[in-house]
């Protein structure tokens, strides 16, 4: 679980690796070209029920945190359907991975060639 350091330390969100991945370049994105937006998400399991929603600026102190070293294999579709959230009055909303069966064929072939790797 990877977390989201917003505007100081004690202001953690905790989100997955993968999705964090996913977010880092949409924000990325959008705070290189000066824009400020918002980002939304349901509270995590083990978090009090809720929602919440920050206001990110390209002033606003923000740090990606991973547990993972490895950088996962982005997923286009996701980042596409991010972007396209951000977009909108109401910004990024973290919503589930997009995954076409393409996608899916793409990374059983490379779970695949992964083990293979690993068994020789």
């Amino acid at each position: 679980m990877g977390r989201l350091v917003y505007d100081g330390i004690e202001n953690m969100i905790h989100v997955e690796d993968r999705a964090l991945a996913h977010l880092k370049v949409v924000i990325a994105t959008k705070l290189r070209r000066q824009e400020s937006f918002t980002l939304s998400w349901r509270h995590p399991d083990g978090d009090p029920e809720g929602r919440s929603t920050i206001w990110l600026h390209p002033s606003i102190a923000l740090r990606f945190v991973f547990d993972t070293p490895e950088t996962p294999t982005l997923n286009a579709a996701w980042i596409e359907r991010l972007m396209h959230s951000v977009n909108s009055t109401g910004g990024i909303a973290l919503v589930d991975e997009v995954v076409s069966q393409t996608d899916a064929d793409a990374q059983t072939a490379a779970a695949i060639a992964a083990a293979a790797d690993v068994a020789d």
